[in-house]
């Protein structure tokens, strides 16, 4: 009897291992998100876009991080102090942050993250905004050769010192770009160039990349040695490339995708009306916006045209007719954001139809009219939202005497386009990372690199924008970053287009998903009905 009952219980044994097994299997949580371009690199200290900064912020952490709602929360940090001063912040680790290989994170991995980040080899776009460190600005230029002079010292494993040139508010902020992000030395100095592909990344956040097929998807899984590991939901993250904005709402409609990158914006009326529970359409922190190639000519020497092209520039008719989304027209570098008066553009409040005649007058005034038209060459990614705005600007244009070629290009080659200058007028944007105006005026500083975009080199807007950093009064710094917008829109460097509102399909059952000025929705923080 005994014998029976035990071959009886054993396969019994065997099938409920089986269906625990299966069960476990069918219960893993994948959460699918579309992701606009083909991520340039994810290497955090390379990266430009704000495609790669989405799937950077899942796989890196910073000292601080993005909580649901955008809030400034501790990351790879528990706590920190600040000095008297504002100079001097002390940052405290978690003891139980561990890469994903097993290895603790310490106060000296973010000295060598800050370190590359700075190298002048590295090359980062983005390593300006980390000037405000002590020596980082100097070892930048390559006038200081020592690295360990950069204002950051591993104190011990779990307490990391960071001295700055001068009180910074949006330090804490500025912790969260992935500039700022930790990289692990061993990897970086095995795998040199190829250290971020799949099998070689070694990263410290809530997953770990574990596929990447270029033009299709990119594969991160939970990390099982993130510090919070216990409460991440979602097992498997696939993003997406979807600069077919028409072709992603039909996936999202087919329930291929859980969120939207963005939304075609001829349908946006239809998914207001009928797909009100699902379309999220919410104020954003930035600017869509054309920049000149001041390097070029004639546009270069001649501020008189670079106004023609912005007054020609019909906003209303863009954002109620073409991009249809609520965005609101932009006369000023600098959207809407806290304790800020935005500087604007000298025709703002000027009728379209004279501003039309006033573009004719300083284009005939260099010899230009529609019998001999300004020629320019207006670049865009690809995107159906943006050739939809260059379209409509090139006809815009063409009423007052410019005749503009429109040139389409993948995002990886764009922006090597851009960065190397090779184009008259450009479209662009920029999103904030954090709620300062710094954030918008330091990309066009004189010595901020391929950020600058336009060439821009004006040295009173330079003084003004540095000067901000040792300003301890708030009300006179915010003056003093008005001053210096007035002085940029003054130039005509950059066309405003609109300023921002993020545009998402999201499903029903995704939970966690909150708004946020920023647009930053960590994985870690979704859960998926089911």
């Amino acid at each position: 009897m005994n014998k029976v009952m035990k071959r009886l219980v054993l396969p019994a044994m065997t099938v409920a291992a089986l269906m625990t097994s299966t069960a476990l299997a069918q219960a893993e949580m994948v959460f699918h998100r579309g992701n606009g371009a083909e991520p340039e690199t994810i290497n955090p200290h390379k990266s430009t876009g704000v495609t790669e900064a989405n799937i950077e912020a899942d796989i890196f952490e910073g000292l601080t991080t993005y909580a649901p709602n955008g809030d400034i929360i501790p990351g790879a940090a528990e706590s920190w102090e600040i000095s008297d001063d504002g100079k001097t912040y002390t940052f405290h680790l978690r003891k139980n942050a561990k890469w994903s290989n097993g290895d603790p994170v310490t106060a000296a991995d973010f000295v060598f993250g800050f370190q590359d980040a700075v190298n002048p080899e590295t090359a980062a776009d983005y390593a300006p905004i980390l000037d405000v460190i002590v020596n980082a600005a100097a070892i930048r230029k390559g006038e200081e050769k020592d690295f360990s002079k950069i204002g950051a010292e591993a104190v011990d494993d779990h307490t990391l010192k960071v001295t700055l040139t001068g009180p910074t508010p949006y330090f804490l902020g500025l912790l969260r770009h992935p500039i700022s992000y930790p990289v692990h030395k061993a990897t970086v100095e095995k795998f040199k160039d190829d250290w971020t592909k799949p099998g070689n990344i070694v990263s410290n956040g809530a997953y770990q990349l574990t596929e990447w097929t270029p033009q299709a998807s990119l594969t991160y899984v939970k990390n099982p040695n993130y510090w919070d590991a216990t409460n991440v939901k979602v097992d498997k993250v696939v993003m997406y490339p979807t600069e077919d904005l028409a072709e992603e709402l039909k996936r999202f409609k087919a329930g291929e995708l859980d969120v939207t990158y963005d939304a075609p914006s001829e349908q946006i009326p239809d998914l207001e009306k009928n797909f009100a529970d699902e379309f999220k359409n919410t104020p954003y922190l930035g600017t869509y916006y054309y920049v000149v190639n001041l390097t070029r000519e004639p546009l270069g020497a001649q501020p008189d045209l670079r106004k023609a092209l912005s007054l020609g520039v019909n906003r209303e008719v863009l954002v109620s007719k073409i991009t249809q989304g609520g965005e609101a027209p932009a006369y000023s570098w600098e959207p809407p954001m806290s304790n800020y008066k935005q500087a604007f553009v000298d025709f703002k409040d000027m009728p379209q139809k004279q501003r039309l005649e006033e573009a004719k007058k300083l284009l005939e005034k260099h010899g230009y009219n529609k019998s001999n038209p300004l020629k320019v060459e207006l670049l865009y990614n690809t995107s159906e939202n943006h050739k939809k705005i260059a379209v409509a600007v090139q006809s815009m244009w063409k009423q007052i005497g410019v005749d503009a070629t429109l040139r389409n290009e993948e995002w990886k080659v764009y922006l090597e386009t851009r960065d190397k200058k090779q184009f008259d007028v450009a479209r662009a944007a920029w999103i904030a990372d954090y709620d300062d105006p710094i954030n918008f005026a330091d990309m066009f500083l004189s010595d901020a690199g391929e950020r600058n975009d336009a060439g821009y080199n004006n040295p009173k807007y330079d003084e003004l924008v540095k000067a901000t950093g040792t300003e301890t009064d708030a009300a006179k710094r915010m003056q003093m970053f008005h001053d210096a917008e007035q002085i940029f829109l003054n130039d005509y460097a950059m066309i405003p287009i609109y300023h921002y509102t993020s545009q998402h399909m999201v499903s029903k059952k995704v939970a966690g998903w909150e708004y946020n000025i920023l647009d930053f929705h960590l994985a870690r923080f979704i859960s998926l009905a089911e």
